[in-house]
């Protein structure tokens, strides 16, 4: 439902048609059928409560926002774009695909409960297909594209490290094609983008593209899941 019931929704009917309305957008097969290893290469969980970020990109944000909501150890997660200037940080520019932006969810975490690996972890299995290149399921375009901007070098080394353990472990039957970058700046989307997912479950795109893999992170990882929904901000 890119341009809210424009272009997503027609994509959208045009991909169902075509691949006969299955789970468009969610995670790769290999990885939903079973959880995926934990990273080898991880931070410890802190021994005191305390407040870290991640920004992830991975297809459109609605999705990856309504996963980390129910993840444990999550206190927020905001819809947002990545990659590109606050000049340009604005849903009709970045729909275009030109802006450098792409579709991301900050999410904020207490690191005593909830490690950066295993936020990976999920980010690789449940939450987005990443070796689809410039796109997910029916959404195409570089504003789409799977994306980890990390925060820090301990952020850098951990990501690259899992996702070079999941190519040597052939997790996918395809190459993994997730970019691993410095986060310049976060932008929170506009007002209307946050808690979408959560607001409009009825909607065809979400019920097709989002609600499995949130069904997905409950029978996957139900030590990670909490039902209670981490606010957007």
């Amino acid at each position: 439902m890119k341009d809210l019931f424009g272009s997503r929704f027609t994509t959208l009917l045009i991909a169902a048609a075509v691949m006969g309305f299955s789970a468009c957008g969610v995670a790769g097969k290999e990885a939903q059928t079973a959880q995926l290893p934990d990273p080898a290469v991880d931070a410890p969980l802190a021994k005191t409560k305390g407040q870290q970020t991640a920004v992830l990109a991975g297809g459109c944000f609605w999705g990856i926002q309504l996963v980390y909501q129910h993840v444990k150890g999550v206190t927020s997660a905001t819809s947002g774009y990545s990659g590109g200037s606050a000049n340009n940080a604005d849903y009709k520019l970045v729909s275009t695909g030109t802006t450098g932006h792409a579709e991301s969810v900050k999410i904020t975490y207490d690191p005593s409960q909830i490690s950066y690996g295993q936020l990976l972890k999920i980010y690789f299995s449940v939450a987005h297909d990443p070796t689809q290149l410039n796109r997910q399921g029916p959404d195409a375009g570089t504003q789409y594209r799977s994306a980890v901007f990390y925060t820090d070098g301990e952020q850098q080394r951990i990501a690259q490290a899992y996702i070079n353990q999941l190519q040597s472990a052939k997790v996918y039957s395809q190459p993994i094609v997730t970019k691993v970058v410095p986060l310049s700046a976060f932008y929170p989307a506009e007002e209307y983008h946050q808690d979408y997912a959560t607001l409009h479950p009825h909607e065809p795109y979400i019920m097709i593209n989002d609600l499995p893999k949130l069904a997905n992170l409950k029978a996957t990882y139900p030590a990670l899941y909490q039902a209670e929904e981490a606010p957007s901000k």
